[in-house]
């Protein structure tokens, strides 16, 4: 049985976004073909995602000086411990199903802080005398990514860059495999938007299966 990780980052349901509602299909989808496999949502917009602040800085400093946990602050307790909690659930899990918009040729911010909360020395990755090397080397993931416009080809394929950032964190942290799954086009062709969301849909379907 194999634990899935779905973490979507869009303040909108599928009702009212083409990621969501690809990335709910994916789900149905998996489920049904994987039933005994266990798949956990992470909202991400109704999670706690602390920022790397002064008070994170410091009880990390405080923790590698020798203080124990309770010798923190209680603000530094609260977001320490949440980024704990938020990495070690990270690696637990065997396959990712990441679920985003492209916004300003990125991703939303609270995915930059959650991938911040998992970017862990020790825990992803380890620091070698040649250089890092990630940990997660027996996982997978998928990215799901709705785009108004069009960046896998053409002038503005050098623009994107929320499924780069991702690409470049997940082989920093030695997942062998990110398919890319995009929605792209409806902003730019309305009249085309449906047919485009049900060709992603479908090809949601197929992949799957195989996931």
């Amino acid at each position: 049985m194999a634990k899935v990780l779905h973490i979507t980052a869009h303040p909108h349901n599928e009702t009212q976004s083409y990621s969501m509602a690809v990335g709910k299909e994916f789900i149905d989808s998996y489920k049904q073909a994987n039933p005994n496999d266990e798949v956990v949502h992470l909202d991400l917009y109704s999670e706690n995602i602390p920022h790397i602040d002064a008070d994170v800085f410091s009880g990390w400093g405080k923790l590698r000086s020798g203080s124990g946990f309770t010798e923190l602050s209680p603000e530094e307790q609260a977001k320490v411990g949440r980024l704990g909690e938020l990495s070690d659930q990270f690696i637990a899990f065997d396959k990712y199903v990441f679920v985003t918009p492209l916004w300003n040729f990125s991703f939303p911010p609270v995915m930059k802080a959650y991938l911040d909360s998992i970017a862990v020395a020790g825990k992803t990755f380890n620091y070698t005398e040649q250089g890092p090397v990630g940990l997660l080397t027996n996982k997978k993931a998928i990215h799901i990514q709705a785009r108004g416009g069009y960046y896998s080809e053409g002038p503005a394929a050098a623009m994107e860059m929320g499924h780069r950032y991702l690409s470049v964190m997940m082989n920093f942290f030695g997942v062998p495999s990110l398919e890319g799954l995009f929605v792209e086009g409806h902003n730019a062709n309305p009249e085309k938007a449906e047919e485009i969301k049900k060709n992603a849909i479908a090809r949601a379907k197929e992949m799957a299966h195989t996931f």
